[in-house]
């Protein structure tokens, strides 16, 4: 099997995500098939559920096992994706649905605030990665400025505006539930509906969360640049030479 050394260590670099195979089985494979796949002349409502969910449970598993790396978002969508399969199996109320899906962004907006004071605040796993920033770097300049505790403030702050984007989300998750599950649960229609959700959450939720997230990252950049006098090419970390083992 290959793996990527980082270049000077024998440590592995996990692999970086596969964003195509990530969008078809998150949302292409399970919209498609509770659109097309779900009535009476295909798979039925309950088959064609779990047969979509299958998709982003099996991506979950591929992903965990070939970058070897346990990720608190990941675990926390792929307890979502089961969630989703046990109430359509038990048939519950859309209601249901829609507090699953306001809790589980709620659920990461309470985890990101209250690991503040933690020794690694979640902050640091989201936007300041060592995957993605030179971390030992960024802390030898500030160490040679004497702005630590200016950074420390500025995470603090990173930690809650990015809180805020996973609240919102949570409060757009809700509202689209209730405005689109209209059906009776464990029918064709219901599946209908799930499907637009799950679509329609892209634009509608996804985007703007993104978007929201987007801009925590570059305003907290913008702070590493400025209390360590270091240009943006020399926070980001470098592509890793490559180098097969046995």
């Amino acid at each position: 099997m290959e793996k990527t050394i980082e270049k000077g260590t024998s440590r592995p670099v996990a692999r970086p995500e596969n964003l195509l195979l990530n969008l078809a089985c998150n949302i292409a494979a399970p919209t498609a098939i509770l659109t097309w796949l779900s009535g009476a002349r295909g798979l039925g409502p309950r088959w064609g559920l779990l047969v979509a969910l299958a998709f982003p449970v099996g991506y979950g598993l591929h992903d965990l096992i070939a970058r070897r790396r346990w990720n608190f978002i990941s675990i926390i969508g792929f307890a979502s994706v089961l969630i989703s399969g046990g109430f359509g199996l038990l048939q519950v109320s859309g209601v249901w649905f829609a507090v699953k899906d306001a809790a589980i962004p709620g659920i990461i907006g309470l985890a990101v605030l209250a690991s503040m004071k933690a020794k690694s605040p979640l902050v640091t796993e989201l936007l300041y990665n060592p995957q993605v920033i030179e971390v030992e770097k960024v802390d030898l300049a500030l160490a040679a400025r004497g702005t630590q505790a200016d950074f420390a403030r500025l995470l603090r702050r990173a930690t809650g505006l990015l809180s805020l984007a996973f609240f919102v989300s949570a409060i757009l998750n809700y509202a689209l539930a209730r405005h689109l599950l209209k059906s009776a649960p464990g029918t064709e229609a219901f599946n209908g509906e799930l499907a637009k959700m799950h679509l329609v959450s892209w634009p509608v939720i996804v985007l703007p969360s993104m978007a929201m997230m987007l801009f925590v990252f570059w305003w907290l950049l913008r702070g590493i640049t400025a209390l360590t006098g270091l240009e943006l090419d020399a926070i980001f970390r470098s592509p890793p030479e490559e180098k097969t083992a046995a």
